[in-house]
């Protein structure tokens, strides 16, 4: 799984004109699913998500996680973060999972960030055509992959 983890001041995911998923002071996360990601691919993706240390302390310090801050976060598919652009000028998405694996995987996603979060999140649509808005914060934007794990 790669994701992209944006710090925010607010997000929003809108589909056919409505706002179908909303947050404040959070983290946006856009996911990608590859067919070789597994469970414990989400279970370390999550609990990396919820401690990350992006959010300022007393002391200006980023040494918060969203958890300590009582932050949201609003998770997004995203399959073209699979893109391989390495021909041509066409990107390739044969690395992104299909509808029938990437589904399970990403409702299990959403599933264990809640779990870990200890409270509901936000999501957009999979598949649908969405507007995401936001407002990042910092700019603070972090990218993981869960097969790359540096």
């Amino acid at each position: 799984m790669r994701v992209v983890i944006q710090r925010v001041t607010k997000a929003s995911v809108t589909v056919e004109g409505n706002v179908i998923g909303k947050i404040g002071q959070g983290l946006l996360v856009l996911v990608g699913v590859e067919d070789v990601d597994t469970v414990q691919d989400i279970e370390w993706l999550s609990g990396k998500i919820v401690n990350l240390r992006i959010f300022e302390d007393e002391n200006g310090v980023m040494n918060k996680s969203v958890k300590e801050v009582e932050g949201e976060v609003l998770l997004v598919s995203q399959f073209t973060l699979h893109a391989s652009t390495k021909k041509g000028n066409r990107p390739s998405y044969i690395k992104a999972s299909k509808p029938d694996f990437a589904i399970p995987m990403y409702e299990k996603f959403i599933k264990q960030l809640e779990q870990d979060l200890e409270k509901s999140i936000q999501t957009g649509e999979f598949g649908a055509d969405m507007k995401v808005e936001l407002l990042n914060d910092g700019p603070v934007t972090i990218v993981i992959d869960s097969q790359n794990k540096e």
